[in-house]
């Protein structure tokens, strides 16, 4: 799809009643939806196993702890992971209520093949992770989700501000997203860390993981990953959208906001793409991001683990 029609298309829906409703049912016909199964194994295997293993780096196992996601989404697959991993709550918030109660559903029925990857990566035995799946036998049995996120241990928050959570302090042993922070304006992310740090016990981890490619490149491939750097902010204001929102921040953006909120970063990963470097030369990047080396500019991705001090 040219990147420009699924643009306006998106601007549109974004401004009319319904909108977001009549979105959500496109990536069901039209987008990455239709194959769902693909979708969910790809969270599980690209997005949850990455989180996993930085949990592994701290030296900090899921088994009974309290997590706090950002951005549910349409079925929280990342939150039933964790489950299965041995968490005892997981609280996740969402501005909107996209969740879907089918999907949901069909999302858990599908983690079934993933079992023994999920006790691989939680250190958990395998015989665990099948008695924690077999509790959720009764609700999947009556297809009622709602059931089926209580025994998980997953609250979900929606409409929910996750700058402003009304958790008490000190009770979120991790916090985390995945590929949420680049769709969130710069000073609400700042809100966020410091709403994290809040909720955060002594020693709690913050793990992100952010995407910050031009997210209208995997509509189009013919588009640059980077070209989306290449616009005024003014320019940009017209393509950008609440449907497909992108901050275009850089990796150190985000570092400096958990810095700032008080964090250290124990963990941080980010690469530059040759194949950018290469092709940043015939780019006509916009002055703004003339600050930023080209490694900043050519990177499409950072994952990082902030750590409370107190």
């Amino acid at each position: 799809m040219n990147w420009k029609i699924k643009g306006v298309a998106q601007k549109v829906l974004s401004a009319v009643p319904g909108g977001v409703w009549l979105n959500d049912l496109m990536q069901r016909t039209a987008g990455e939806l239709r194959h769902f199964e693909d979708v969910v194994d790809s969270k599980v295997v690209d997005d949850w196993l990455v989180l996993a293993a930085h949990l592994r780096t701290m030296h900090r196992p899921a088994q009974g702890l309290v997590f706090m996601e950002i951005g549910t989404g349409w079925f929280p697959t990342l939150p039933l992971c964790y489950y299965l991993a041995g968490a005892r709550e997981c609280l996740t918030f969402d501005l909107n209520r996209h969740l879907n109660r089918g999907e949901t559903l069909r999302m858990v029925r599908r983690l079934k093949k993933h079992l023994p990857v999920i006790a691989e990566a939680a250190l958990r035995p395998l015989a665990d992770v099948e008695a924690a799946y077999a509790a959720l036998q009764p609700a999947l049995q009556s297809s009622d989700a709602m059931d089926l996120l209580r025994r998980a241990g997953v609250i979900y928050h929606a409409p929910g501000d996750a700058a402003a959570t009304s958790l008490p302090d000190a009770s979120v042993d991790v916090a985390f997203s995945n590929s949420v922070l680049e769709h969130v304006p710069g000073p609400v992310i700042q809100a966020m860390f410091h709403e994290q740090r809040r909720i955060l016990k002594p020693g709690g981890l913050a793990i992100h993981s952010v995407n910050c490619g031009d997210h209208y490149a995997y509509f189009d491939r013919t588009r640059n990953p980077m070209e989306y750097l290449t616009y005024s902010e003014r320019d940009w204001s017209f393509w950008n959208n609440d449907l497909l929102y992108q901050n275009r921040l850089r990796p150190r953006d985000f570092l400096e906001m958990a810095a700032a909120a008080g964090f250290e970063l124990p963990l941080v990963e980010f690469r530059p793409k040759q194949a950018l470097l290469d092709k940043l030369p015939s780019l006509k990047i916009d002055p703004a991001f003339a600050v930023y080396p080209p490694e900043q500019l050519c990177c499409t991705s950072i994952d990082f683990v902030a750590r409370s001090t107190d």
